[in-house]
């Protein structure tokens, strides 16, 4: 009972460690949108993942700029992405979507940004009698479990992505 109490605890600091949005954004065409981030610090990690779920031709521009006004990440005519990166620099990060390229088709857009700190100073309370190789052995599990449903989670986005090209792929052949 008392594991499953510290289980749950950790659980709950990773999750407070993370913070996230996910969302869905109608871009229409010859439309730039832009959303943020905060990193309270360097050395925090943030995560950008987008796909254009309708469209077009499923394509889209982007850029990551940071607090510094420098691009950290752009592409042009992307379906989709999915990206890591370390904040060199506390401040705003800028997520920008260009739709202006297209003359009259707007695009759905699925995308998510998130900021973690993963803290390696996190510690479980520890039990009188067990030892630090046994408490860090659990906390590597959880963090394990934790990497293993967020590649859990982006791979069913990607699958739905997938699901949603196909079907419009299917919706157009059909008229």
């Amino acid at each position: 009972m008392r594991l499953r109490l510290i289980l749950i605890s950790l659980l709950g600091y990773v999750c407070y460690l993370s913070s996230a949005t996910a969302l869905t954004y109608k871009l229409h065409a010859h439309e730039f949108a832009c959303f943020y981030a905060h990193a309270q610090e360097k050395g925090l990690k943030l995560a950008f993942y987008f796909a254009v779920q309708s469209g077009g031709s499923f394509d889209v521009d982007f850029s990551v700029v940071g607090p510094n006004e420098k691009t950290i990440l752009e592409g042009t005519k992307e379906r989709q992405g999915d990206f890591v990166f370390t904040a060199k620099e506390p401040g705003e990060y800028r997520f920008c979507f260009n739709n202006e390229m297209s003359t009259f088709a707007e695009k759905m857009v699925d995308f998510e940004i998130s900021v973690e700190n993963e803290s390696k100073d996190a510690k479980l309370p520890s039990k009188q009698g067990t030892s630090p190789e046994q408490t860090s052995a659990l906390e590597e599990s959880i963090l394990k479990v934790s990497r293993d449903l967020s590649t859990i989670n982006r791979n069913q986005k990607y699958f739905r992505t997938r699901e949603n090209r196909n079907m419009s792929t299917v919706k157009s052949t059909e008229s």
